[in-house]
């Protein structure tokens, strides 16, 4: 299977990788995992001035950051992954990633808010489901 892991950091990537780690089902040879991180977009008028080698800079660091622990977490159960880092509004960037890259499986953390609170707050989950035709596993 063919899965695409989206993640942010927080503390709902990491209770995402230990859904993984707990389910041997998910781990394993039979699965060839790639990694996505979406890096907020610096605003257009300040990216405007800022040099472009410095831009990509700051988009790479912001990435690692995040893909850093994931790398370690993979590596820890012996598992090879691919690690994406895009820019852009995270929900669009992993839907067109899942449906471009013809995933069997989209994987991502939720933060579990409510539907009301969808509503008023909107989700990046929420925006995925909406805009993807790959299947989402969301572990909350």
């Amino acid at each position: 299977m063919k899965i695409l892991v989206a993640v942010d950091g927080s503390s709902y990537t990491k209770r995402m990788l230990a859904y993984l780690a707990a389910h041997d089902e998910w781990l394993g040879g039979a699965h060839q995992y790639t990694v996505l991180h979406a890096v907020p977009a610096v605003p257009p008028r300040a990216a405007a001035v800022l040099d472009k080698d410095l831009l990509k800079s700051y988009y790479a660091d912001e990435g690692e950051k995040v893909l850093k622990t994931v790398r370690s977490f993979f590596g820890k159960q012996g598992i090879q992954a691919d690690y994406i880092n895009k820019v852009g509004p995270a929900a669009d960037v992993i839907a067109a990633s899942a449906d471009k890259g013809k995933f069997d499986l989209l994987m991502l953390g939720s933060h579990g808010h409510s539907s009301i609170a969808n509503l008023v707050m909107g989700s990046v989950a929420t925006k995925v489901m909406a805009n993807c035709s790959t299947p989402v596993l969301l572990i909350r």
